[in-house]
Parts: structure tokens; C-alpha cells; sequence
């Protein structure tokens, strides 16, 4: 997204693509062994108990031989892309420089494929380091429409998926996301809107964000990544491909009466799509 070698200062080029300044001159420190192994852990307790926060985590890596401060522990936090998911008032800050759009989903009776997709980024661990995917799902049928895997959370990333999703499903009537600073960006937004998708976005923080996306996630990690010990990222994208393609045409789910989410996505089809 960012060409050095363009007569656009890296500033403007920052500016027009949604991301910090800092970020385009930042060169990455390679993470110790030792954070990885707490983030490996933090990843599992944070599936386990999306409520706690730093302290809470602190306490239960201590519990497991990690000596971390809650400081540590905050800053892993934010390097997962992770954050405790519980109620709490006036939560919602807006990014400085980005819109943050109203939650468009409360009493919506959702029903059918295509009405509403979901978008969310994981982190995953492998062997040595860890990467994240991110992934959209269409609400209804629980469907995986499009994912990638990155060794960064940068927008450009997560439009590159939003693009799979649309030249091979179409397009939804609702793109539900939550605040991070990748789904409120000028890039993402700005496609959604050139293609007259309405954009539903939830409080930061909100006990009922995404719970769509997140048991997605605790089905790949705890069916597929606890299981392996990915050692490259390349390794990662064919056994979460694999993954993926088992959880969409044979893993029967429950919020369907024991059918496949690309069953119930096909069936509930609106019937012009299905003729074209």
C-alpha cells in the first residue's frame, strides 16, 4: 500500500491510506521466546474468559510460571489485537482521524445469506512467531466467505478479503465490524460505500460483539491451530485452508439443526441470487 520510491511524501501516503505516520518508518523488533510463549497462553485464557482484563490475565499466566507485570501483559495484548469484551459505559472513542459508524444489528431479525456479514482478525501462534487471519462470515448461515493470513493488521489486508467476498458471493446488505482502527479506515470504508453496503460497527468493548466471528474462532483454534505447531506461514494458510473448507462443507452446526454452513447458505439464498 505504501510506495517509498512515489513522488507522495510518506506522510500523505500514510494519511490517505488510514495509517499512522509512525507506523511507515517503524522497522519491527523480532518478539522474545518468552512473549511468544505468553501469548500462546494469553491467546487460549482470552478464548476461555473474553471478560478478563490485564490484571486478571496477569494473575493466571503467574499461576502457569509466566512472571509478567500488568504492563507486559496490556502491551502483548495490543500486539494480539485482543481486549477484555465485557459491559462497560462510554467505551466507544473514535479513531482521531477515522468515522466510526452506528450499530446497525439491534433487533434485526437476521435470516437469510447475504443480509449480513461479520469481519474479524485472530491472532494465531505457530512454532515460532504467529501471524493473524482475518476472516468474513455471513451471519446467517455462519458461512466462511473469504479470509487471508498476515504478518500485520494493516487495512490494506483486510480489504484484500473484503474484495475475495465480493467478487465470489456478491454483496451483503449489511458489513458488521467492530472499531479497530483496520475497519474504520478510509480504505475499507470507502469500498463498502462505493458498492452501497450499509456499515453496522459495535461499541468498543461490547459484550455482544461479533459472537459470530469469535465462535468461528474458537473452532479453528481448539479443532486446527492447538493442534498443530505451525513452523512457517505458509504452513499456516494450508492447514487453516484445510480447516476452513471442512468447517464450511462437513462440519454439521448446531444453530442449524446439525446442517453445513454452506448448506444453510444455499438454502436461504434470496431467489434471484440463486438464478443468477
Amino acid at each position: 500500500m505504501i510506495d517509498r520510491d512515489h513522488a507522495l511524501p510518506l506522510k500523505r501516503q500514510a494519511e490517505l491510506a488510514g495509517i499512522s505516520r509512525g507506523s511507515v518508518y517503524y522497522l519491527p523488533r523480532p518478539v522474545s521466546p518468552a512473549d511468544l510463549g505468553a501469548m500462546r497462553v494469553i491467546d487460549e485464557l482470552h478464548l476461555e474468559h473474553p471478560f478478563a482484563g490485564a490484571r486478571m490475565l496477569r494473575d493466571m499466566l503467574k499461576a502457569r510460571g509466566f512472571e509478567l507485570g500488568r504492563k507486559h501483559v496490556a502491551t502483548l495484548m495490543r500486539r494480539m489485537g485482543i481486549q477484555a469484551l465485557y459491559r462497560k459505559p462510554n467505551t466507544s472513542k473514535k479513531h482521531p482521524q477515522h468515522q466510526v459508524y452506528p450499530y446497525l444489528l439491534r433487533g434485526l431479525a437476521i435470516d437469510r445469506a447475504n443480509q449480513v456479514w461479520a469481519m474479524d482478525l485472530t491472532y494465531i501462534p505457530m512454532g515460532r512467531g504467529f501471524v493473524y487471519v482475518a476472516a468474513i462470515i455471513d451471519w446467517a448461515s455462519r458461512k466462511v466467505l473469504a479470509w487471508d493470513v498476515s504478518i500485520s493488521m494493516e487495512a490494506d489486508f483486510c480489504v484484500r478479503v473484503l474484495d475475495a467476498a465480493l467478487l465470489r458471493y456478491g454483496k451483503p446488505d449489511i458489513f458488521n465490524t467492530d472499531q479497530g482502527s483496520q475497519f474504520t479506515s478510509a480504505a475499507l470504508t470507502e469500498r463498502l460505500k462505493t458498492e452501497g453496503i450499509a456499515i453496522s460497527m459495535d461499541g468498543r468493548g461490547c459484550w455482544r460483539d461479533l459472537r459470530v466471528v469469535e465462535r468461528l474462532w474458537r473452532s479453528v483454534k481448539y479443532e486446527e491451530v492447538y493442534l498443530r505447531a505451525y513452523d512457517t506461514v505458509s504452513q499456516a494458510r494450508e492447514g487453516i485452508s484445510r480447516y476452513l473448507d471442512f468447517f464450511n462443507s462437513a462440519r454439521p452446526h448446531t444453530a442449524h439443526d446439525g446442517k453445513t454452513p454452506d448448506s444453510a447458505y444455499y438454502a436461504s439464498l434470496p431467489a434471484a441470487a440463486k438464478a443468477a
